[in-house]
């Protein structure tokens, strides 16, 4: 990961049992997956604001909720992080500068581009997840693991639902 931001995580003291080489692998992909998490966060609350169109009550609701969702994974990914004894780094700043994922595209209007724009973004984030199970298990931090395989199987669920209007 080539990163400005996340360098060697600083700990503090815990009786967790994972060693401190561990805890620093893991928070700094905890650390990026908030501010990616963040970003797609943001990008699905621009589409529900800008959405226009025939069908633009359900996709507002859509995005909206999946905004919601989103929100909830930030604080969860933040609290491993500092359950860790480390620290989570979760600024605008910070999402902005470690993200994974393209710009929003601001000129989107219509549900389909926005809806496109979403599922491009969301398929990125679902990868970086399921990629980050392998790592948190490979690591030996079964329960960062199984945090992300609980976001996963959700934005499986959401991709489905964008998709599906695209169908």
């Amino acid at each position: 990961m080539s990163s400005k931001t996340l360098t060697k995580p600083v700990l503090y003291d815990t009786r967790l049992d994972l060693s401190e080489e561990t805890r620093q692998n893991v928070i700094t992909i905890l650390n990026q997956t908030l501010a990616t998490t963040l970003d797609l966060q943001t990008h699905t609350k621009q589409a529900h604001w800008n959405v226009k169109g025939l069908d633009f009550l359900q996709l507002h609701e859509l995005f909206d909720d999946m905004a919601t969702e989103l929100t909830a994974f930030v604080d969860m990914v933040a609290e491993r992080v500092t359950a860790l004894g480390g620290r989570a780094l979760g600024t605008a700043k910070v999402a902005a500068s470690e993200t994974i994922l393209p710009a929003y595209p601001l000129d989107a209007v219509t549900g389909v581009e926005h809806l496109t724009a979403i599922a491009d973004r969301l398929a990125l984030y679902a990868k970086h997840v399921r990629e980050n199970i392998g790592q948190s298990s490979d690591f030996g931090d079964e329960d960062t693991a199984d945090l992300y395989t609980e976001i996963s199987r959700a934005m499986d669920k959401r991709l489905w639902f964008i998709e599906a209007h695209l169908h």
